[in-house]
């Protein structure tokens, strides 16, 4: 198989989906890797990185997507990228869906076999290709939390960890996943006054154990978390359904309770956001206001470091990658329950439940449209 990497475009990302380890992985087994001239550059990775490891070097986007048989990336393909897309291409990349039906349809249109990283599952249920960048994104959340909180960036004018004399910020976080986990330890660590909120009762208890006393955790009813509004000055939504559009557990009305020029960071924007009044921002104009209260909702998070970023996502990726090019897209994902998972656009069909739900579309069973891609 040919495997293609284009640079990403989208605004402030500076991720790429292929290191040279992976180059070497594919190489070693007979693959050729055609990389996009430059698409290494913001990881730190160099052309010459990747040739010394068996890759090709392409000189635009255009030549990678009319060489290669699988294009993997790391953001969701835009719509020069989606052009580019043909019935005999697998794509492979976080999508995110759900909140985007002008994508969908643009995917369904191109007639590509796309795999979303964000819902392939492993034998236990768990998203092994979204946690990495959950991990990273939870830790960038309370970083920039921080940051936003500084009076000049439009925040309260508060320090997260507090002084001798003068109390931490109350951080509260919604969500008790990968990405809140991550953001409530970077919180407890800059010594903030911290409480997770979820509705998995056993999650809850786990998290107790995981804190050691050090942050309070909190069933996420409407009423408990609308109640630590009133005294919070950063709350990081961090809410999942995987796959799906996200639900909103903040509403406009409610930021009224909130103190002025407290801050939002919104980690579930990917999937529609979590609080009512959120829009996608990006790293280079990342913050605006409503109702006072500063949001902070940029669509790519871990973008914003991408040498650790790159790594850790190409860490969980390269098996499947290199599975889907050993094997080809049937066998692979007919191998693997988890995997097929991640079929969410086959043969012009959605193939992801979620997403059709979500937009109102016909749902088609992913083996039934697999069957329609020439194998």
């Amino acid at each position: 198989m040919k495997v293609g990497v284009p640079t990403e475009i989208k605004t402030d990302e500076y991720r790429v989906a292929l290191t040279p380890a992976g180059v070497r992985e594919l190489a070693d087994r007979g693959h050729e890797v055609v990389v996009q001239a430059g698409a290494g550059e913001g990881s730190g990775i160099t052309d010459e990185d990747y040739t010394s490891q068996g890759a090709t070097i392409l000189p635009d986007a255009d030549a990678v997507f009319a060489e290669a048989d699988m294009v993997v990336k790391v953001k969701e393909p835009q719509p020069e990228e989606v052009a580019r897309l043909e019935p005999r291409h697998v794509l492979f990349t976080y999508l995110h869906l759900a909140p985007d039906p002008a994508l969908t349809q643009g995917l369904v249109d191109s007639g590509a076999t796309c795999i979303a990283y964000e819902t392939v599952e492993d034998a236990r249920g768990r998203l092994p290709l979204l946690a990495p960048m959950s991990e990273v994104a939870g830790k960038i959340a309370t970083q920039a939390g921080a940051f936003i909180l500084e009076k000049p960036l439009g925040g309260r004018g508060i320090l997260l960890g507090g002084v001798p004399g003068v109390p931490a910020a109350k951080v509260k976080i919604i969500g008790g996943g990968v990405v809140g986990m991550n953001a409530a330890f970077i919180a407890i660590g800059m010594e903030a006054d911290v409480t997770v909120f979820d509705r998995n009762i056993d999650r809850l208890r786990e998290l107790d154990v995981a804190f050691g006393g050090r942050a309070d955790t909190c069933f996420a009813s409407t009423l408990s978390i609308e109640e630590h509004l009133v005294e919070a000055d950063l709350v990081i939504g961090a809410v999942l359904v995987a796959g799906a559009r996200a639900p909103h557990v903040v509403t406009r009305e409610q930021l009224k309770l909130m103190k002025r020029h407290a801050v939002l960071v919104d980690v579930s924007i990917d999937q529609g956001g979590c609080f009512e009044t959120s829009r996608p921002t990006t790293h280079t104009d990342p913050t605006y206001q409503e109702e006072g209260i500063t949001h902070y909702c940029v669509a790519n998070m871990p973008g914003a470091v991408p040498v650790t970023s790159t790594w850790a996502l190409t860490n969980a990726t390269m098996p499947y990658v290199v599975k889907l090019a050993d094997q080809g897209v049937h066998r692979a994902l007919d191998a693997d329950a988890g995997f097929m998972l991640g079929l969410n656009v086959a043969a012009g069909k959605v193939t992801y439940e979620p997403v059709a739900r979500d937009q109102g579309l016909e749902f088609t069973a992913p083996r039934e449209a697999l069957a329609a891609v020439p194998a």
